[in-house]
Formats: structure tokens, C-alpha cells, sequence
């Protein structure tokens, strides 16, 4: 695996999580995605809530609101599956309402 088929992101209590080259061309599907790769780092490292999933507590999304996006003022939501000692990005992209689910993390 090349460097360029990994990125290593950290979350806003220091954990690793994974982004494959595979979930990234997943996530730019929505075109609005394109050039996001910063929000999406700020929005796992800096968080205004994290809300596990109703469907699968092991997947939490983090949320973050932007005023200015592609696609005006919205949340940039990152779904993230959490596994014993590996968590990885499921995908990404912008919604106008949070995730519903149980909130485990809130700035």
C-alpha cells in the first residue's frame, strides 16, 4: 500500500482513524466534497458533537456547522466505525441537520 492509499487522521481526544483511497473516492461522489480533506480533518479533530448512531452504536458521527460551504451554511458530518483497536472513516458529507442517535461527545 502506497502512502497515497492511506491517510491517518486524529480525532479531538488523540485516536487514530483511517481513511482509506477507497472511502475517499467514495465521499467524492458528492461532488461538494471536493477539496473538503481540511474541514473533514477539523471536524474529527475539533468536534461540536459526536452522536453514535441509532442503526449501529460502533459508528459515531462527528458534526461540525460551517457558515460558507458548496453548499451553503451546513454541518459537515463524518461517519466514523469504531472496531476494538481500528476506527475508520465510513464517509462523509454535508447535511442541513445533525445525525440522530445518542450524543457520547459535545464541546
Amino acid at each position: 500500500m502506497s502512502d497515497d492509499d492511506l491517510i491517518i487522521l486524529i480525532d479531538h481526544i488523540g485516536r487514530s482513524i483511517r481513511l482509506t483511497r477507497e472511502r475517499r473516492a467514495h465521499i467524492l461522489e458528492h461532488p461538494e466534497m471536493t477539496g473538503q480533506l481540511e474541514r473533514l480533518r477539523e471536524t474529527l479533530a475539533q468536534p461540536e458533537v459526536v452522536i453514535a448512531t441509532t442503526a449501529d452504536a460502533s459508528v459515531h458521527v462527528y458534526h461540525r456547522h460551517y457558515a460558507e460551504t458548496p453548499v451553503t451554511s451546513k454541518f459537515l458530518l463524518v461517519a466514523v466505525k469504531w472496531m476494538n483497536t481500528d476506527a475508520f472513516v465510513l464517509t462523509a458529507f454535508f447535511s442541513s441537520r445533525q445525525k440522530k442517535g445518542t450524543v457520547v461527545w459535545q464541546a
